[in-house]
């Protein structure tokens, strides 16, 4: 009896033995897997966040280089990175800095893009974003129509030579682009003050303003517009009809824009391309959008002229906008916070 248990124990032994081997090599065989399978997940998890932040990262750049109008920054620390070292002008800024922060309470900054559209999209921009509505005159006009009105009604031919800032554009298509830029002002704006919420406000106004194409065609519908304008006035003038604002009395002053045809030559057709507006211009943009646009001018600090308001007859009802120069060629949105 003896023998017989020692041998059963031998064969439970051994068969053991064999079924452990080969679950030990089943077991071996599934380790192996799922540590290659764990090795693979992770070299493709790895490749896919690799692909994932490069991919961020490019449109984080693309977004960047396309928004013409950048999220705001703090305004002191902007100014330490512009104005660095101890020469006058490098002092003179950062005071000037420093007195916007602490007596104006203007804590941040939106650097808008150093091109020669740059003072009409600061205003633009500030427009559409705070939902300021259309101008009063605007609503009683349709602008689609205007400039076939210049060129039927008062026999305007010579807007045929209006150009469009760095295209350069003239021609006897000129009509048809002028009214694809009134109609993008029109149904851009239109669109922006339906919106209530601040953000998504905000929002379409960022997305707005990454479209160059398209923002082109906004500044070169208000360039027309402030064309009309001048038009408008000089025939008030020639008719002896009521009094019109100082600002017109200051443009045909200038030699260069003693009249409307000059006014477009000399001025209207070079900005966005080789010039921007000059302080005549600001009054008349600030008039024709009902605005009232108060530009504080570094270079001027500790005069008169530091803090400006565009146009200088405003209405106490009109809204208001602000802009910050550094030279009163580019300008830049600041923000106040109380």
């Amino acid at each position: 009896g003896r023998h017989e248990v020692q041998s059963w124990t031998a064969a439970t032994k051994e068969s053991l033995c064999l079924m452990w081997q080969k679950v030990k090599v089943q077991l071996m065989l599934s380790m192996s897997f799922l540590v290659a399978v764990f090795w693979y997940c992770r070299r493709l998890y790895s490749f896919l966040a690799q692909l994932l932040k490069r991919w961020s990262n490019y449109l984080q750049r693309k977004l960047i280089r396309n928004l013409s109008v950048l999220t705001e920054v703090d305004l002191l620390g902007y100014s330490a990175r512009e104005w660095k070292g101890e020469t006058k002008q490098a002092k003179l800024m950062r005071e000037a800095y420093e007195e916007l922060f602490w007596n104006y309470h203007i804590k941040y900054l939106r650097q808008v893009r150093r091109d020669n559209y740059s003072v009409l999209r600061a205003v633009l921009f500030q427009t559409f974003s705070q939902g300021i509505h259309f101008p009063s005159w605007m609503k009683e006009r349709d602008i689609l129509k205007l400039p076939e009105k210049l060129l039927y009604s008062q026999g305007c031919n010579w807007i045929q030579q209006y150009s469009f800032g760095p295209e350069r554009y003239t021609g006897p298509n000129v009509f048809g682009k002028l009214r694809r830029c009134m109609e993008t002002l029109k149904t851009s704006w239109a669109e922006i003050i339906t919106t209530k919420d601040p953000e998504e406000r905000g929002n379409m106004c960022n997305t707005l303003f990454s479209d160059e194409s398209k923002e082109h065609k906004l500044y070169e519908a208000i360039k027309f517009i402030m064309l009309y304008e001048v038009v408008e006035a000089y025939e008030q003038i020639k008719n002896r009809e009521e009094a019109i604002p100082n600002l017109f009395s200051r443009l045909f002053a200038r030699d260069s824009s003693s009249d409307p045809l000059s006014f477009m030559m000399n001025h209207l057709n070079s900005i966005g391309d080789s010039i921007c507006l000059d302080q005549v211009e600001l009054f008349l943009l600030g008039y024709l959008l009902q605005v009232k646009i108060r530009v504080y001018r570094l270079h001027r600090f500790n005069t008169e002229e530091f803090q400006v308001n565009y146009p200088d007859e405003y209405r106490r009802d009109w809204n208001e906008i602000s802009l910050l120069t550094e030279d009163d060629r580019y300008y830049h949105i600041p923000l106040l916070r109380t």
